[in-house]
């Protein structure tokens, strides 16, 4: 029988605290909390605060959580620029080799966007330089999937999402589904997006300035695809050109998730794609693996 230490020294403080979870009823909330309490006592002791730091540290979790509403979630926010975000989601998505690489979803996904047919423009207002996206959808093998879903979202020319500009952008404004055929291949058009900050008016934003890091996201779109038979992939593609490219203030860039916006003018080109003008030509290939792999 596990002995209940009573008696709390310096020395052996976690012991203690994790000795009174003996009794705990489920066992993966008592490895959960002996692992946080360790980790924690060994934090405090490393860092030796005064008690008016770590007051000040309570007062940051509590105005963390004053932010906290049905629209905005700041202890997300201080998970993500901590990067634990992108560790959880590393480790529940371990891929097998050549599989694409997921990352976060973020917070602008609308579950309800359009199904439109192969080709459509997910720009409904027109505003910004004009982009073709296209690729396929294979698996490890280098086979096309096909009937995969492809659901797509980006932020505008200005690095805002419909939904932050109501009564500005259209609802569902570059926003779409798409299913493959046969050959897995996909292609659609839009708008090359643009870098944006996360919310940095609550204190996150004001520890990030204090720790002189920025707030910024570089572009990129966003990408949920789903087959039948293969995981769920989550992920992005990223500009490598990107001024936030190597900073992302979530951590949430991959090397293997960036691809070349490459500019098209020649006329011939431009009119045989079927744009008026020049425009941008953005190329990738998106692997599955197989479910249970």
């Amino acid at each position: 029988m596990t002995i209940e230490q009573g008696f709390f020294t310096e020395a052996d403080s976690a012991e203690v605290v994790i000795s009174r979870n003996a009794h705990a009823k489920d066992e993966r909330l008592k490895q959960v909390m002996a692992v946080i309490t360790r980790k924690l006592h060994e934090a405090v002791k490393e860092i030796e605060p005064t008690e008016e730091e770590w007051f000040r540290a309570i007062m940051f979790l509590t105005e963390t959580g004053h932010m906290c509403n049905d629209w905005r979630q700041e202890f997300i926010l201080l998970s993500d620029v901590l990067g634990v975000s992108m560790l959880v989601d590393a480790i529940n998505n371990r891929k097998p080799s050549g599989a694409s690489e997921s990352t976060v979803l973020g917070p602008f996904h609308v579950a309800d966007a359009p199904e439109l047919p192969m080709g459509a423009n997910i720009c409904l207002d027109q505003k910004g330089e004009p982009m073709r996206v296209h690729g396929r959808i294979l698996d490890t093998d280098g086979n096309p999937i096909s009937g995969a879903k492809i659901d797509v979202w980006q932020a505008n020319d200005e690095g805002f999402y419909d939904v932050q500009q109501k009564g500005i952008q259209p609802d569902f404004n570059l926003r779409g589904v798409f299913r493959t055929g046969p050959d897995g291949s996909y292609h659609f058009r839009g708008v090359k997006p643009k870098f944006y900050p996360i919310p940095d008016d609550g204190p996150v934003g004001k520890l990030l300035a204090k720790l002189g890091r920025h707030p910024y996201r570089p572009a990129h779109l966003h990408y949920i695809v789903e087959a039948p038979g293969f995981d769920r992939l989550v992920t992005h593609i990223f500009d490598p050109d990107d001024p936030y490219i190597r900073s992302d203030a979530v951590f949430g860039v991959k090397q293997s998730l960036m691809a070349k916006f490459q500019p098209v003018i020649d006329p011939a080109a431009t009119r045989e794609a079927g744009f008026e003008g020049p425009f941008l030509d953005l190329a990738f290939d998106f692997v599955l693996s197989r479910s249970g792999k």
